[in-house]
């Protein structure tokens, strides 16, 4: 497993492995950009947030082999550009990213699925049950997930070859069902709230103030999208009081916005970048 990253040192920092941080380098300084940039650059800028090359180089590897990034030559040189597949994983996480922590335009409904994968299939069952996270469903009892979104889930079915395996339903509650009580068997509020609450407590605290802006925004980056992929998203009806996720986000968009200036300066210092062909 690759090192994981704890700049500040303490032990009290969230883990962060090196692809997190690369796919916020990447999302920020490359994607929809048509540019590549130089592996040495890439090197540079995560050994600035305390990653070693080997521990960079063997991420960057494993992400050309699963297709999220492909190498340029120029010369001796080589450049990192996105693929067709890593551009569209950037820019779902990018939606993430800009994305509201709250739903407050619920309908009441939810999106209820029902899959049967067979046993010989596990690991494409496994992949189904992370990109139902990723897309805000909770698993309500055994075969049964759940959404309050309308998210369509159709193409991430289609990519596993699991649409046949699958039912989806749209559905309110009835008589008894307290929707209240949904959200709290099918999400671990209590530890999302948590993951909020450090969030706050770290930067707050500036626990990365001796990094440079470029390093904290990458950070930033990549803490908050490991914390709101575990985010179902639900509307406030459904969430306790005073959930602390709607102030995590606020903080967190302050941030960015206050650092994405410098951490653009000084990106196009170390990012060596060559425009695509």
């Amino acid at each position: 497993m690759p090192e994981a990253v704890d700049p500040a040192g303490d032990g009290a920092a969230l883990v962060v492995r090196p692809e997190a941080l690369l796919l916020a380098v990447f999302g920020d300084h490359v994607l929809d950009r048509g540019i590549a940039v130089s592996t040495g650059g890439v090197l540079a800028v995560l050994g600035r947030l305390g990653v070693g090359e080997h521990a960079t180089r063997a991420t960057l590897s494993r992400m050309s082999r699963r297709g999220l990034l492909r190498t340029v030559r120029r010369g001796r040189q080589a450049f990192l550009a996105l693929t067709e597949h890593g551009t569209a994983v950037l820019r779902d996480g990018q939606r993430k990213l800009d994305g509201d922590i709250v739903d407050r335009h619920w309908d009441g409904r939810w999106t209820l699925l029902s899959f049967s994968v067979p046993e010989t299939r596990r690991a494409d069952r496994h992949a189904l049950r992370t990109r139902l996270g990723w897309f805000g469903f909770g698993l309500l009892r055994s075969g049964l997930w759940v959404s309050t979104a309308a998210a369509d889930i159709a193409p991430a079915l289609a990519e596993l070859d699991l649409l046949d395996h699958a039912e989806v339903f749209r559905a309110e509650p009835f008589m008894w069902t307290d929707p209240a009580r949904i959200a709290r068997e099918a999400w671990d509020l209590p530890q999302i709230a948590n993951g909020y609450d450090e969030f706050l407590r770290r930067w707050t605290d500036r626990a990365y103030g001796d990094l440079d802006d470029l390093s904290q925004r990458i950070r930033l980056g990549a803490e908050w999208l490991l914390l709101i992929r575990r985010d179902p998203v639900l509307p406030p009806e459904l969430l306790p009081d005073g959930w602390p996720g709607t102030r995590a986000a606020a903080l967190f968009r302050t941030l960015r916005h206050q650092w994405v200036r410098p951490a653009d300066k000084l990106a196009a210092e170390l990012l060596e970048s060559i425009v695509e062909e």
